[in-house]
């Protein structure tokens, strides 16, 4: 019987090493704060890694530069900061982006509440107004005319019919509601203070409007003077604080636009005003405001609005205005006008982002992207409000409180802010 073969000798299988998976990275917080939103965007890594947020066609996308930037969270100051010195770069839907701030918790430094004590205590008020001037207008009057509307030239809201409304058809609205709310009429003589850049004055002289303006930016004076003197205007502009101003007879009328956040000192204002005016003459002011006095996002105190400044408080500015002699007729909201107004500024801002950055660098591009976005979200979500007054001075001079008053009620406003 014949064996069977005998079978070739299988070779033993080798030992394996089984590894498990690397786990994957956590994710970092820059990474969870945006995912959080929940909206659909992407974040490019240094790394070069794209992690996606929410679900659907990406509407920004975020790239980050700086895995320093990733190992420790941030303030939104900082992340602020991080944008303007070319740590992140921002593209796409910025009102999705900026919705990030709504989970910052808003604080003021130590060293911004220091300058900004000493700019409001400490240094005498004309020098502290030129302080707000000089370090926010100093670009050249070309930097701003690439966002502000070019009928008037406002760098203050204007006011829409609807949202799809030109800005420059929103300005002259405003002249026309300022032309109406303040009762001129050819012959009257009006005080702008502030001035701008000659909005009220090609808009009202022809009509017989004397228009006089009191401005303490340089660039704001010499350019309406050319404007006077190229339109034959029946108008003067004069290069001085508002608070020194000494008329040598009284207005018939007043307008200041966005100029009530550079003087929070509203007893002074209306004091002057009073001063200003004729028994019976108007006044017309608006401007951003916010519920409390002195409140500002640290981004916008350390590089926009430096020195004494703060936007508006309705009740504040109500409230000394009738104190000091004055009547009020009317008070209206505005926020949705100033939300749209922004909207346009930022829009326009980004379409001359390349004759901005080569006149005046990525950096100061960078920064008024971040303001004038930022402000519309602010706007829309009661951050910030917007307002117009017009009162009516009376015979009476007002209550017009001491001192002792007075420090009590700002010590109770700074204890609650």
């Amino acid at each position: 019987m014949r064996s069977q073969p005998k079978s070739w000798p299988q070779p033993k299988p080798k030992a394996t090493l089984h590894t498990m998976p690397a786990p994957a990275a956590a994710p970092s917080w820059f990474e969870r704060l945006f995912q959080e939103l929940n909206v659909p965007g992407e974040i490019k890594l240094p790394n070069g890694r794209i992690v996606a947020t929410g679900e659907g066609i990406p509407r920004f996308r975020i790239t980050v530069h700086s895995n320093q930037l990733l190992r420790h969270a941030v303030d939104e100051l900082a992340l602020g900061e991080a944008y303007i010195n070319g740590d992140l770069d921002l593209d796409g839907d910025m009102l999705a982006i900026l919705d990030v701030r709504k989970q910052f918790a808003e604080r003021m430094r130590l060293v911004s509440r220091l300058h900004f004590f000493s700019d409001l205590f400490l240094t005498p008020i004309s020098r502290a107004h030129k302080k707000v001037i000089d370090r926010h207008y100093t670009f050249g009057n070309d930097f701003y005319f690439y966002f502000l509307d070019s009928y008037a030239r406002f760098y203050s809201h204007c006011l829409f019919d609807h949202d799809d409304e030109l800005l420059e058809k929103a300005a002259e609205r405003k002249l026309e509601k300022t032309f109406q709310a303040l009762e001129l009429r050819p012959g009257m003589r009006l005080l702008d203070i502030g001035a701008g850049w000659g909005g009220t004055f090609e808009h009202f002289c022809p009509r017989g409007v004397r228009v006089t303006g009191v401005t303490l930016f340089q660039n704001s004076f010499d350019y309406v003077q050319e404007l006077i003197q190229r339109k034959k205007l029946d108008a003067t502009i004069i290069l001085e604080d508002f608070f020194t101003y000494k008329p040598a007879e009284p207005f018939d009328a007043i307008v200041t636009y966005g100029v009530i956040e550079h003087m929070p000192e509203y007893r002074r204002f209306f004091e002057r005003a009073w001063k200003c005016l004729k028994p019976g003459g108007l006044i017309y002011l608006d401007g951003s405001a916010s519920k409390e006095k002195y409140s500002l996002a640290e981004f916008t105190r350390r590089y926009i609005w430096q020195g004494a400044h703060s936007c508006m408080c309705l009740q504040d500015v109500v409230k000394e205005g009738l104190n000091y002699g004055f009547n009020i007729v009317e008070v209206k909201e505005e926020s949705h006008d100033y939300e749209l107004t922004m909207l346009n500024w930022a829009r326009r801002l980004d379409l001359h982002r390349k004759e901005i950055v080569e006149r005046w660098g990525e950096k100061l591009y960078r920064i008024f992207r971040l303001f004038l976005w930022g402000g519309v979200p602010a706007f829309h979500d009661d951050q910030l409000q917007a307002y117009h007054l017009v009162a009516r001075r009376g015979e009476d001079p007002g209550l017009r409180p001491g001192l002792g008053r007075r420090i009590s009620e700002f010590v109770k406003e700074m204890a609650s802010s």
